[in-house]
């Protein structure tokens, strides 16, 4: 939004600005913030940020956390929930010894993977395209305890009762729902115009296939880290909007059983100069053949990038097989079972592009595109055929097939814990030109297993007690 420091200055002064936030992502892709009266907003301030304590987040040790953040002028948006007027800003992260870009900020990563690409010769840049699938519910209560464990969701488009109005979405019948049973419209609309007004591009938003409470909104396709930084608002702007009218968003993949879970899809192609390099007329799908290695680097290290892509043990509860989302290692047009799916609408080279399917927004999306982006490139550079290595193109439902014809196409991880162990074998593809580093990927996966997957399978499950309990 800004280019210069008199730039925000002039802005503030007209928007009659009271308060400054500044807000970054953590190491697991949560946001934090902190927040200072305007007046303090000054070119000192730009220079020598803001400290903080960079281990209470997850970024550095306790031994070595301080950190400094450095607000990016080109992120500056008016926030919308907040009752003083307040210009939020996006910030770059820096080591408070050498007072450069701290290597594991999870917006630094996406920044580096920008870098490579350009200094790869490849490609000028990448654009991308998440599609946002969330619930929206009335009332979410849970508990944990020693002796016990609950959640319980209500929805007033769900058929248990809860309704009223004899209208309930279907478990499986909401997608392009329309009203009375959408009763969600005017709160995606409502979400949708603040985000336009934040800079974030929408396509068009929907109702979701997966029953009560599940919509979607979809962007226009940007840059790399722009994409990432569009995740965070929209995630932001999704809560905010539904806690302003009493009820509750939520991005976890599963909460409910026994209908489609969300999943966050990435859109992407590369570009040199404004061309479209993905587009040949002549390639299976549209694709070019540098098309065709990228999917062919995404598809080898699929297994690998679900720990950055799927890192919650809920995204496991979503990747099973009768809900379109995939559970196989294939690329295909228009198959919605795909790992890598060529849209089938699109007629414009311009428009040309894959969508990596498997995603979901427990991610941090700064690791989730960046690490896709390494892998695609990895299959250009090593020139990765994807149908020689066996990842189709499959133009069928594979789960109509026999189970003995079906186990012959490789599969994804089914847990968080194959996932991780996945990424420790294979991650040398994330390391070059420095994009990421060892000791993220080690800090990543030893989080992800004693705090994450350790935690769940360690407590007993209230579906267990019912099986077992009279044993």
């Amino acid at each position: 939004m800004f280019e210069t420091y008199d730039d925000v200055r002039r802005f503030m002064a007209d928007a009659d600005i009271g308060m400054v936030d500044l807000k970054y992502t953590d190491l697991w892709g949560r946001w934090h913030h902190v927040t200072f009266p305007s007046a303090r907003f000054t070119p000192e301030l730009l220079e020598d940020g803001v400290g903080f304590d960079g281990s209470a987040v997850g970024l550095r040790g306790i031994e070595s956390g301080d950190m400094v953040l450095i607000p990016d002028l080109a992120s500056g948006a008016r926030d919308p929930f907040a009752e003083v007027a307040t210009l939020s800003f996006l910030c770059t992260t820096l080591e408070s010894e050498h007072r450069r870009p701290f290597s594991d900020d999870p917006r630094n990563v996406a920044r580096r993977a920008e870098a490579y690409l350009r200094e790869s010769g490849i490609a000028t840049e990448s654009h991308w395209g998440p599609e946002f699938e969330f619930f929206v519910f009335d009332e979410v209560r849970f508990e944990n305890g020693v002796n016990r464990s609950s959640y319980r969701i209500e929805s007033r488009e769900g058929g248990w009762g809860q309704t009223g109005h004899g209208r309930p979405v279907d478990l499986a019948g909401g997608y392009h729902a329309i009203a009375p049973k959408d009763q969600l419209n005017d709160l995606r609309t409502e979400i949708s115009l603040l985000l336009e007004g934040m800079g974030v591009p929408i396509k068009y938003h929907h109702h979701e296939v997966g029953g009560p409470g599940q919509v979607e909104i979809e962007t226009q396709l940007v840059g790399l880290a722009e994409a990432a930084d569009m995740a965070m608002l929209v995630k932001y702007v999704a809560k905010m909007v539904a806690q302003r009218h009493g009820q509750t968003a939520t991005f976890m993949p599963k909460p409910l059983f026994g209908v489609a879970g969300s999943g966050m899809h990435f859109h992407q192609h590369l570009l040199r100069d404004g061309v479209n390099l993905f587009h040949d007329d002549k390639g299976y799908g549209g694709l070019s053949k540098l098309a065709h290695q990228y999917v062919a680097g995404l598809l080898t290290h699929a297994p690998a990038l679900l720990a950055l892509t799927n890192p919650s043990t809920n995204s496991y509860r979503r990747l099973v097989p009768g809900y379109e989302a995939p559970v196989n290692v294939f690329f295909s047009v228009g198959n919605r079972s795909a790992a890598v799916r060529i849209p089938g609408y699109t007629n414009r080279p311009e428009a040309t592009r894959i969508e990596f399917r498997p995603p979901d927004a427990t991610c941090n999306p700064y690791l989730a595109v960046a690490a896709q982006l390494m892998a695609g490139l990895d299959g250009i550079r090593r020139k990765l055929d994807p149908t020689e290595a066996g990842f189709g193109p499959i133009d069928e439902d594979i789960f109509s097939w026999p189970e003995e014809r079906r186990s012959q196409v490789g599969r994804l991880p089914a847990t968080l814990e194959e996932a991780l162990a996945a990424l420790e074998a294979d991650h040398a593809f994330l390391l070059e030109g420095g994009v990421f580093t060892e000791q993220l990927v080690e800090r990543w996966v030893r989080h992800k297993r004693e705090k994450e997957a350790q935690a769940v399978r360690t407590r007993p499950h209230p579906y267990e007690v019912m099986m077992y309990f009279d044993v």
